[in-house]
């Protein structure tokens, strides 16, 4: 489990970006962190990864305390984190040697069944031995999910990690979360894109550095004046089951994209 207990966290000039957050992730959940740009959900993500120790406050990633600099590398095996942009984290040119350049720096050794298994997840297998800079940025973005998954996390962290991807792109990362759930990893799910919370187990509302909402997803449909109110779209999905049962049409909220959905209600319609 992740523990977060008080944290708080500060820029060097005293601004405040996180407020007193008290966040539990469990083991198999996948938690989705919404919030508008500057609501701290990058800070919060670069915290629990350990890549800042500089707040106030505890975060425990099982039986690691993230500030002890000792552990760092147990940590490193036990969480791994995504950014926006995967041509940050692509070092080499050759996918097969840029994700076993992490892999030795940690001291592991059997790299080339590491690596397959974690390209065959995302995938992205026949690219092993690809030049990572000619692919597309969605490939990209799988291959630095791969170098993460290469590690043998327990949980991961993405961190709005469809921002720079087109529709394909986009889907391809969705359908990969989807599976990661069922492989039974940890996810903790940055975004400001509210379609995105259909991913997620729960989801944990982020504003001005603050928790000011949180609840599972089948609750959603109860929460729709909380959307309202704070300026937020309900999420493509949530709008279409809420015409389709008001037209008399039960469809439960399940893991849907707004194809899958789509492709839901067209299957009905000739079955019937």
């Amino acid at each position: 489990m992740i523990s977060i207990q008080d944290l708080n966290f500060k820029y060097k000039n005293g601004q405040a970006v996180l407020n007193n957050i008290n966040l539990n992730v469990n083991e198999g959940e996948c938690v989705c962190i919404i919030g508008k740009n500057g609501s701290g959900k990058s800070t919060l993500a670069r915290l629990i990864s350990g890549i800042d120790n500089t707040y106030s406050g505890k975060i425990m990633v099982d039986d690691i305390d993230v500030k002890d600099k000792s552990q760092i590398i147990n940590l490193r095996k036990k969480i791994g984190i995504v950014f926006q942009n995967p041509e940050n984290q692509i070092i080499f040119g050759n996918v097969f040697d840029d994700i076993a350049f992490g892999l030795k720096n940690m001291g592991i050794e059997d790299l080339e069944d590491r690596i397959s298994k974690a390209l065959k997840t995302t995938g992205m297998y026949e690219y092993m031995y690809k030049d990572a800079y000619e692919l597309s940025l969605g490939q990209k973005q799988r291959i630095t999910i791969a170098s993460v998954l290469a590690f043998n996390p327990k949980y991961i962290v993405l961190d709005e990690p469809t921002t720079m991807l087109d529709s394909k792109g986009k889907e391809d990362v969705y359908n990969l979360v989807k599976k990661l759930k069922k492989d039974g990893y940890t996810i903790l799910f940055n975004t400001n894109v509210m379609d995105e919370v259909m991913l997620a187990d729960r989801i944990i509302v982020l504003s001005k550095g603050k928790i000011i909402k949180e609840f599972k997803k089948e609750e959603i449909i109860d929460n729709v004046s909380f959307f309202e109110e704070n300026d937020m779209n309900l999420p493509f999905v949530i709008k279409m089951i809420i015409e389709l049962q008001n037209a008399g049409i039960n469809i439960s909220l399940k893991d849907y994209t707004d194809q899958e959905l789509i492709k839901e209600i067209v299957r009905r319609f000739k079955n019937d």
